[in-house]
């Protein structure tokens, strides 16, 4: 490879990255919006704002070194993303009063779960 064209490829490769990123943020409110028009039709507005604001669980990444890693399955990783940390989310789902919150949890996870498809 010549200079310019490992510079073109590496353009392309932070290029994707950031796509990938923008898109996965973006998905992390719409797929709760869907969901609470869907399920909640008029009465849409709070279990929306609830879904979205479960992204909080997301500084556990502040934990991480680096903080962001694109080539990082979160899933496992950070302590709120962890397996049994799941399992809660999953049994909070038979609780009324945690089930917006749970679902909200579990889209998120599903979402970085997506992610680990991503990663080597």
């Amino acid at each position: 490879y010549s200079s310019a064209a490992s510079d073109v490829y590496k353009r392309q490769i932070i290029d994707n990255i950031m796509e990938r990123s923008i898109i996965h943020i973006i998905l992390h409110f719409l797929i709760p919006f869907i969901v609470a028009k869907t399920a909640w039709r008029e009465l849409w507005l709070r279990p929306f704002i609830v879904m979205a604001l479960t992204i909080v669980v997301d500084f556990d990444h502040l934990l991480a070194e680096p903080v962001f890693d694109p080539d990082r399955c979160s899933l496992g990783f950070h302590p709120l993303h962890s397996w049994p940390a799941i399992g809660i989310y999953l049994v909070s789902l038979f609780s009324s009063r945690l089930r917006i919150i749970a679902i909200g949890l579990l889209i998120h996870m599903a979402l970085d779960g997506t992610d680990c498809f991503w990663t080597d």
